[in-house]
């Protein structure tokens, strides 16, 4: 018999018993913390940037081969996509629940390839992207400048040199994408006037500048097989690509005899004269009485180090700043990430020039920290209070103590179990783990009740156990199997469910089978040891003690612990010059043992105390005890009769009974189909998203006055922490486009928004309702925070309209603005809107390709012409500050 086996062997009990405690503490310091197990499905997204295209013009030529290559890619679930009038293409490919996101990027990557032949070389150029995507945005680092000195292309690029990078190689760290992003460029803004008056045309610059801005590789002097009796092998290092305006400035686009400085008209540019350089020619016979006149890129162009995109802005509290998303990593510790990024921008703080500061007032983290630890604070609780009740039944602290074990053993052991499946400390593992204590306890306390009631008997403790486990080893495995087979089902559930559940009952039932194991083996073991008995009139009697005189040792700790934690943090940071623990204290910024070791610290006086005075009155506390423990077995056994008696009689009346029950389980099936349903119910994460949408072809500019004064309301609206708004991007739909806007709305703290009028909810309702009255000229939606991070980038949900009939744009844009009148007249439904947008105001240019023919001008000189004016011309690269960026060309800001 197994239970003989410990029985006889005790230490080998406790031995087994240990290596579930070391196994388990070992694991759970490699467990990540979430909020939720990780659902999100692998997502991979493709980007590719078309200058100057509209949003059909992408479609047919970037997203259709791109599309027609990536479908049915394997383990693909679907596929969704976005072309903007600002000629960038957006392709998120989404694959299975479980599928390796590095392979699910390979095989996208492949597929792409396949399709680069007939993509335009422009787009090539410019480079198509093909990265995983975390769809969970962790924090966000925002750069200011609070007295203004540095602008929004300073604090971009500065976020791109020097801290980009530094964040990106900490662990956890999936990404980093940029709201406002203004990367370095060489701009050479045309002057279509002057470059006619001069007889040259657009691609006569962009070829200029192609030829004379070019990484060369000039070789080396003296390099082998030379002359016997060299010396020296010189590398050879010239001018290829230029790094300064002034250099690209100086680019010769013309020279010759063809040109006189009297042609040029009066005039200049950035205080250069607007006539050509002249180089005076000399021949053997004189000087020749012709100037050959040179133009370079001042003559026609103003050149300067800009941005390479002007499209997007982003405020914090309405001043300009950058803000650096952060993306996490799935399966890592996102608590243990954000720290690590709170210390990295401590570091690099140290380095910011003047005037330059930083900002973390999006983070996510906090709310994954107080949801875990109330959590905890439950599982404590309900560990506690099993106490109670285990010590009221059976009268005896040595007792008590057996079971109480198993919840330690059983529930640190489980960790073990989950680190080996990839499972997270998540609210529903350790949901599992609070409901699993009350079922961890009842194998111990059905074999120390067994053995109790022997030795009532007259046996002794040894003879007793042996005895109880010969009767109750069987019923003990049919409970463990009973139990395990509610939940282990529940494992091989499909889909987001199935993924939340499989890890709920993997735990409870991982649980309940170890402490199975401890009741068959260390539980009966250590009962030998603990139970005492003395002789008595019926032969052996257990001797029982309510408490012993440590106990009131440990309450007197953890009651100054409670009352004393917060002085002794403030003595610890500021005698000690540690770091201050408190909520608002940066994550991070305190070390993971500070906090323990001022626990330790309040703990101990309390201890001290409470030990000397209970082992002064753990006598007169027994004895009143004993005395409520009398009474409290007087109206047990009373209850027990009446019990008895009340079943008695509804057995002499079954019908009746099985009639009410019948009517209860209909009762109950009528209010189970009226219940609402749903996913996981709305919480307030202490952050809002505001989607504002301006009319078509709005430009920035008014997009970014627009957003100016819904940041202004937001901030004057009672609740409202902080504002980061984002101007020609919208975050839920993934689009970009001058007349879109988002907004992050940070609210204050949980114990700063108490009343009922400031929940997120009712912030947000608040808020769209003043925007209505206010914001005549946009459509404002405000949206919560979604319930899961990363499956969506609001609360609600989203319908996507297919037109599979090939009916066109305007029948899809018809029908979706029907489904979304309808949707917002249905009760219960708010906030609808709709992303499509196939009206959008255009100008139509008709080109008359027979003359142009008939003058000689090839048609794709005007395509090419039109390109570089009014789209934007990606010319090559330069390098500056370690980095390479773009030259780019455009008519200047008065002639588009």
């Amino acid at each position: 018999m197994i239970p003989r086996f410990f029985i006889d062997r005790p230490v080998f009990a406790i031995v087994l018993s240990l290596v579930f405690v070391l196994a388990g503490g070992v694991a759970v310091f490699t467990l990540p913390v979430a909020q939720y197990p990780e659902v999100t499905p692998p997502t991979v997204l493709v980007t590719a940037v078309y200058p100057g295209a509209n949003a059909m013009t992408v479609r047919d030529t970037v997203a259709a081969p791109i599309e027609e290559q990536v479908s049915g890619v394997e383990n693909m679930l679907y596929m969704s996509s976005t072309s903007t009038n600002d000629g960038t293409y957006n392709l998120t490919v989404t694959f299975r629940l479980g599928m390796d996101t590095d392979m699910a990027q390979v095989l996208v990557q492949n597929r792409v390839s396949l399709a680069l032949p007939v993509i335009p070389l422009l787009v090539q150029n410019e480079g198509i992207t093909v990265k995983k995507m975390s769809p969970n945005t962790m924090m966000i680092v925002n750069l200011v400048s609070p007295d203004g000195r540095y602008d929004s292309n300073f604090l971009s690029n500065y976020a791109t040199i020097y801290i980009k990078d530094e964040l990106g190689r900490l662990d956890g760290v999936a990404g980093i994408t940029y709201l406002g992003q203004r990367d370095y460029s060489l701009r050479a803004w045309l002057d279509p006037e002057k470059l006619a008056a001069k007889n040259l045309s657009a691609m006569d610059v962009v070829n200029a500048i192609s030829q004379q801005n070019l990484q060369v590789a000039a070789g080396m002097i003296g390099q082998q097989p030379v002359p016997k009796g060299q010396q020296l092998q010189l590398t050879i290092n010239t001018l290829g690509r230029l790094t300064e305006p002034e250099q690209f400035a100086d680019i010769i686009l013309k020279a010759g005899s063809d040109y006189s400085p009297s042609q040029n008209p009066a005039g200049g540019t950035s205080g250069q004269s607007s006539q050509g350089s002249q180089l005076s020619t000399t021949s053997p016979t004189g000087p020749q009485p012709q100037a050959v006149g040179i133009v370079r890129l001042r003559d026609v162009a103003r050149v300067e180090l800009g941005s390479r995109q002007y499209d997007q802005s982003c405020t914090l509290d309405g001043k300009p700043s950058v803000a650096v998303s952060i993306y996490q990593l799935p399966g890592s510790n996102a608590l243990n990430t954000a720290a690590g990024v709170y210390a990295k921008m401590r570091e690099l703080r140290t380095r910011f020039p003047d005037g330059l500061e930083y900002r973390i007032v999006y983070d996510t983290t906090p709310f994954i920290r107080e949801s875990v630890n109330e959590v905890f604070n439950t599982l404590r609780d309900a560990t506690i209070l099993v106490g109670i009740v285990v010590l009221v039944f059976l009268q005896d602290w040595k007792a008590m103590i057996l079971p109480m074990i198993d919840v330690p053993v059983s529930l640190i052991g489980t960790f073990a179990i989950m680190a080996a499946m990839g499972f997270s400390l998540n609210n529903l593992t350790l949901f599992g783990l609070v409901l699993a204590i009350g079922i961890v306890v009842d194998d111990a306390i059905v074999v120390l009740e067994n053995i109790e009631r022997l030795i009532a008997t007259g046996l002794d403790a040894r003879t007793a156990t042996i005895k109880a486990m010969g009767e109750i080893t069987g019923p003990i495995l049919a409970i463990t199997l009973v139990l395990s087979s509610v939940f282990v089902p529940c494992c091989f559930l499909g889909g987001i469910s199935g993924q939340f559940f499989r890890q709920f009952a993997v735990t409870i039932a991982v649980s309940t089978i170890i402490s199975a194991v401890n009741a068959l083996t260390m539980t009966p073991s250590r009962a030998v040891l603990i139970f005492k008995t003395e002789e008595g009139e019926h032969g052996h009697e257990l001797k029982r003690e309510a408490l012993p005189w440590w106990f009131i040792g440990v309450l007197g700790g953890i009651l100054s612990a409670s009352l004393g934690q917060d002085l002794a943090a403030n003595l610890a940071a500021g005698r000690l010059g540690l770091p201050q623990i408190s909520a608002g204290a940066d994550a991070g910024a305190v070390p993971g043992w500070l906090p323990w070791a001022v626990w330790v610290a309040a703990f101990t006086p309390g201890a001290l105390v409470g030990g000397l005075a209970g082992w002064f009155l753990i006598g007169p506390v027994n004895a009143v005890l004993g005395w409520l423990f009398r009474g409290f077995n007087r109206l047990f056994d009373r209850m027990t009769v009446s019990y008895g008696r009340l079943v008695g009689s509804l057995l002499r009346v079954s019908l009746v009974v099985l009639i009410v029950y019948s009517g209860l389980l209909v009762l109950t099936y009528w209010q189970f189909i009226r219940t609402p349903t749903g996913f996981i119910p709305q919480q307030d994460k202490g952050y809002l998203i505001l989607n504002v949408q301006l009319p078509d072809s709005a430009s920035v500019e008014r997009t970014e006055s627009v957003m100016a004064h819904i940041e202004t309301m937001a901030r004057e609206t009672p609740g409202v922490e902080h504002t980061v708004g984002v101007s020609g991007q919208s975050l839920i739909l993934g689009a970009n486009a001058p007349n879109l806007g988002s907004m992050y709305i940070l609210l204050k703290e949980f114990d700063q928004r108490r009343g009922p009028n400031l929940t997120a909810d009712a912030i947000a309702e608040s808020l769209q309702e003043r925007c209505r009255r206010e914001v005549r000229e946009a459509i404002v939606s405000a949206f919560g925070a979604p319930p899961i991070d990363g499956l969506g980038a609001t609360g609600g949900f989203k319908l996507i309209v297919e037109d599979r009939g090939n009916f066109g744009l305007g029948d899809l844009q018809r029908v979706s603005d029907q489904i979304v009148a309808r949707g917002n007249r249905t009760p219960g439904l708010q906030g609808l809107f709709n992303s499509s947008r196939a009206n959008t105001p255009w100008l139509y240019l008709d080109i008359n390709r027979t003359k142009c023919m008939a003058l000689g001008v090839p048609v794709s000189e005007v395509f090419n012409t039109l390109q570089v004016y009014l789209g934007s011309y990606y010319v090559n690269n330069f390098n500056e500050f370690g980095r390479t960026w773009q030259v780019n060309i455009q008519a200047d800001q008065v002639f588009r």
